[in-house]
């Protein structure tokens, strides 16, 4: 997942799939920041963007967002809305310990059938891990300096309980597009093996099907 100027990105959004193709990606989201004050604007334009690149984009693009900071008893109901206004992809601002994110936000966030991945989700639970395992939830590993810092904790709990894991980058600059090499070092810095990071991969190419 990654961030425009929509929120705290530096790139406006078609320079971030730009520099996504010159750094040798094949697909991202963009996921701006959201709350109820932003998020129908975020993929309202998103969308727009789309429908002028998808027949000359040189990259697979989902426009979509990340809720970030809603109150968590109130995460389903915008997962859904912004579902249902188009967006292809939800992620949550999971429980990361780099910020002050709100008690229950992932407990709130793997209950809805409309969120897609809890990114950098922090000390989850094994109660939490089992409820994104039941509804197809994607964890986060991230290569984002402070959200990484659990990342060897992530790799175990969705290893133990079977969840599906994604790598992802949270890119804000045009210096956050790590390489592949720089990618599969996280992976086996946090525990995984080059299996994990092929796995990890395969997981992430299936939304853009």
């Amino acid at each position: 997942h990654t961030h425009s100027t929509f929120s705290d990105g530096v790139l406006i959004p078609s320079e971030v799939l730009r520099r996504a193709y010159a750094a040798n990606y094949k697909g991202i989201a963009i996921t701006d920041h959201a709350d109820f004050s932003n998020y129908k604007f975020i993929i309202d334009n998103l969308l727009h963007l789309k429908d002028k690149i998808c027949n000359i984009s040189d990259i697979k693009f989902l426009p979509g967002i990340e809720i970030t900071h809603v109150i968590p008893e109130q995460i389903p109901e915008i997962a859904e809305s912004a579902k249902k206004l188009g967006a292809e992809i939800v992620v949550v601002h999971g429980e990361t310990i780099a910020e002050p994110v709100a008690s229950k936000t992932n407990f709130y966030a793997v209950s809805s059938e409309f969120v897609d991945i809890l990114a950098h989700p922090g000390l989850i639970t094994e109660e939490e891990a089992l409820l994104a395992k039941k509804n197809n939830i994607a964890l986060e590993i991230t290569t984002r300096k402070g959200h990484s810092l659990t990342n060897g904790y992530v790799f175990k709990i969705a290893q133990s309980f079977g969840v599906k894991l994604v790598l992802n980058n949270d890119a804000h600059t045009p210096s956050d597009f790590v390489t592949r090499e720089q990618a599969e070092k996280i992976v086996l810095g946090c525990g995984g093996r080059v299996a994990d990071f092929n796995a990890m991969q395969e997981n992430a190419r299936e939304f853009f099907v």
